[in-house]
């Protein structure tokens, strides 16, 4: 893990992911947080499923566009307003108690979903060199996949205790606390967007940018799926508590898969290294439709989370080379407003199809869409040949003596 020692020893490194782990945890929370709150008021899958999709698809609808905001006009503002009105929200949402208030408050919940992960993610680039952004991307990817660990385990425990509406309200608490610590680091407060190349073709016409938007559209889709079939599997057979260890298993997987993805090395090309990640991840995704809730499904969860990970660190650094000057913050917000829409269809289809076929089905889903990914992503991978580029030993030591140098 020498790797890893070196990472933190660059300035602000560990201080950036320590100020926006809470907020993260939250949006690891607020998903189980809004199906548990919906299914205890209304006793509907269906129900519960529909508030998960409309507040994914509002937030998705959004994405891109504060991601061009941000590209624009800096983080300060656009979490100054977006942090507290989310916070709000949350709290309005948890005295909601019929299904049609839930519902709209859901959605606009979604709307002004704080951009803390479009936020993080363009930084890592400002403060550590080009050689070690692959393991910075790992890092990040991993407290990322943290929140997935303890984000259901904290809010199913509390959205099943004597008092629920705790859940909601710790949600609300992390996301002030995290959102307010991100905006006071030196590298957000004076993070200055990239210049845009004069004449350059405008993100959403990008070819690259569009393939990947593509392939997200069967990727959010399957995830979509799968977060609703694999509660509603666990409550149909009423031991809803393995929910948040099943989760658990999956999220310390991904953790896992994510670092040993930043130490793979550098000469291996970043598209090489995703369709050999992705390529595993599509066999790992197959045995989920012969589990149960219990100890099964937290196996196979936990493979699909290891390579899953890894896919996650190589697809940041494929989106990095291929993406069009001045959208370090729009090219993965535009991608997660198509995946996260699709995202928000396959969260309202699983609860349907968990209610009146059966959950097994919303679970054979997964690996079909991941395999339909796979596909789209080797077919197409000439759009994206530029993240087959592996920087020179001389170009690794110039970007080394810039970070070195106190005047950039």
């Amino acid at each position: 893990m020498k790797r890893y020692k070196e990472l933190f020893s660059f300035p602000q490194v560990i201080s950036l992911g320590i100020a926006a782990f809470p907020a993260r945890l939250a949006y690891g929370m607020i998903g189980l947080g809004i199906f548990f709150k919906a299914e205890q008021s209304t006793g509907s899958f269906a129900i519960a499923g529909f508030a998960i999709g409309l507040n994914s698809l509002a937030g998705a609808a959004t994405a891109g566009i504060r991601g061009s905001v941000m590209d624009r006009w800096g983080q300060k503002w656009p979490l100054r307003i977006l942090v507290p009105s989310y916070t709000i929200l949350i709290l309005v949402l948890n005295q909601m108690d019929t299904a049609r208030s839930i519902l709209i408050a859901a959605f606009v919940l979604g709307i002004t979903a704080p951009p803390i992960n479009l936020s993080v993610r363009p930084l890592w680039k400002d403060i550590v060199p080009p050689t070690y952004l692959r393991t910075a991307y790992a890092f990040d990817s991993s407290m990322m996949s943290s929140t997935t660990v303890l984000g259901p385990v904290v809010v199913t425990a509390l959205a099943l205790s004597s008092r629920p509406y705790l859940a909601l309200d710790v949600v609300a608490g992390l996301m002030l606390t995290g959102g307010i610590a991100l905006g006071l680091t030196r590298v957000s407060r004076n993070w200055i967007p990239e210049k845009k190349a004069k004449g350059q073709e405008r993100l959403l016409k990008n070819r690259a940018i569009q393939m990947l938007m593509f392939e997200g559209c069967f990727i959010g889709f399957g995830w979509g799926v799968f977060d609703v079939a694999v509660p509603a599997f666990a409550t149909q057979e009423d031991v809803p508590h393995r929910v948040a260890w099943i989760f658990a298993t999956f999220g310390v997987a991904t953790i896992i898969g994510g670092l040993l993805g930043g130490l793979v090395s550098k000469k291996m090309a970043p598209l090489a290294a995703l369709r050999k990640a992705y390529l595993f991840w599509t066999f790992a995704c197959i045995p989920i439709v012969f589990t149960y809730p219990d100890w099964t499904m937290a196996v196979v969860g936990a493979s699909i989370g290891f390579f899953g990970g890894a896919v996650q660190v190589f697809y940041f650094e494929v989106l990095e080379a291929v993406r069009p000057k001045g959208s370090q913050t729009s090219s993965l917000g535009w991608i997660w407003s198509v995946e996260g829409t699709f995202m928000a269809v396959g969260a309202a289809v699983g609860g349907i199809v968990s209610e009146h076929l059966s959950p097994r089905v919303g679970l054979a889903m997964l690996p079909i869409m991941i395999f339909i990914g796979y596909i789209i992503l080797s077919v197409g991978r000439g759009r994206l040949s530029t993240a087959n580029d592996l920087p020179t030993d001389e170009e690794d030591l110039a970007a080394i003596e810039d970070l070195s140098d106190p005047s950039k």
